[in-house]
């Protein structure tokens, strides 16, 4: 171990002790200098702001529907006989009291030839049982007949006017059992294939289903609703089923096809069902719906978009500018001068990307979009300048909820 230094490594060591003086003075003076200045001023948040707007919003329900005729009527042979004629085209459109189908008709054509010839006959008898009670009837008032005879001639008259009413109703019955030979369209619509072929034997004793016919001009569309969607239309008095005239809406449908294109046209609610299935919680609702180019096909399913209600006049914000936490919902609200105010609300129905203010905001009260953040109550904000934002629009704006 050395003990001994040079006078040259004292010196060197001297030398660096006082570098490290002058180092650690220069760093304690630089701390001095800077905890003397000044703290900088807190800097403004700047935030995004949009106004809350008044709109009436419309609130929808979807539904999976399913399209049914408003009439299908089975065409069928009231009559027994042998098929003849078929007097359409399958699949085509008839007219009502078109002629569709004729059954052969000699048999219930004899049959109406020997009712008429009965009646005939039984009139005959009538007119001669009626001048004989004639011809009686002095000859009793002069004794020169019995009561007897008159009794008779009575019997007879009304015997044989029995028998002209009974023979009067067989010939009826025998004529429209003829006519039923010639089967007519009950109702216009579109036909579909014939059930039986020509030659075949039809009728009550035979199969009697000869074809069917649909009146799709106006089709009805049936769907469920949920019990609870019921109430909420009963608590802003709508009833479905009923038109309110005075009121500036109604209960309309609008459905969507097999390809997502929207039907062009619009129905309306016609009937509710007045109980719930207590299997389903559900209960059946009813629209008609216009169908002029039989777009609509009976048994064909769809979605139905149905309009429950519209808030006339209701308050709404951007969804992205509420909080939501354990507490409830709020807000940021940025006073008149320019602070900003923590604001609770109560919110109501979403609309795409916005949401109704039930309570707790007026409309135009400027509310933090973007950048809330940062902020604290009572903060100074600062709102960044933006172009009028989109997001909310003039037009109605629409909730659609299942």
């Amino acid at each position: 171990m050395k003990l001994f230094f040079t006078h040259k490594e004292i010196a060197l060591k001297k030398k660096r002790t006082a570098f490290a003086v002058i180092g650690i003075g220069l760093v304690i003076g630089i701390y001095l200098i800077a905890s003397r200045r000044p703290a900088p001023e807190a800097e403004i948040p700047v935030v995004s702001i949009e106004p809350a707007q008044q709109q009436d919003v419309e609130i929808y329900g979807e539904y999976v529907g399913r399209v049914r005729a408003q009439q299908f009527v089975e065409v069928r042979a009231r009559v027994e006989g042998y098929l003849e004629q078929m007097l359409f085209a399958e699949g085509t459109y008839v007219t009502k009291n078109q002629v569709l189908f004729v059954i052969n008709q000699d048999q219930y054509r004899a049959k109406a030839d020997k009712a008429r010839a009965q009646l005939k006959k039984d009139e005959a008898q009538a007119q001669k049982a009626k001048r004989d009670l004639e011809r009686i009837r002095p000859l009793y008032q002069q004794n020169a007949a019995s009561q007897l005879d008159l009794d008779n001639a009575i019997a007879a008259y009304e015997t044989a006017e029995a028998s002209v009413a009974m023979s009067e109703a067989d010939l009826d019955q025998a004529e429209q059992e003829l006519g039923y030979t010639i089967v007519r369209s009950p109702l216009s619509g579109h036909i579909s294939e014939r059930h039986v072929d020509l030659g075949t034997l039809v009728g009550p004793g035979a199969k009697s289903l000869l074809a069917t016919i649909v009146k799709s001009d106006t089709v009805l569309v049936d769907f469920s609703m949920t019990a609870l969607d019921y109430l909420k239309s009963k608590e802003r008095n709508v009833n479905l089923g009923e038109k309110v005239e005075n009121r500036s809406w109604q209960p309309n449908v609008t459905i969507t096809l097999a390809d997502n294109t929207v039907y062009p046209y619009k129905g309306l609610v016609d009937f509710a069902e007045p109980q719930v299935d207590p299997n389903t919680g559900t209960f059946s609702v009813r629209a008609e719906m216009p169908n002029p180019k039989r777009a609509l096909l009976p048994g064909q399913f769809t979605k139905v978009k149905l309009l429950l209600d519209v808030r006339e006049k209701a308050t709404v914000v951007p969804l992205k500018s509420v909080i939501i936490e354990k507490g409830g919902a709020y807000i940021y609200v940025m006073r008149r001068d320019s602070t900003a105010e923590r604001r609770f609300i109560e919110l109501g129905p979403e609309i795409q990307n916005n949401v109704v203010v039930e309570r707790g905001l007026s409309a135009g009260e400027n509310v933090v979009t973007e950048g809330y953040h940062k902020l604290t109550p009572g903060i100074k904000v600062k709102p960044a300048p933006q172009a009028e934002s989109d997001s909310l629009q003039s037009v109605p704006q629409t909730l659609t909820h299942e």
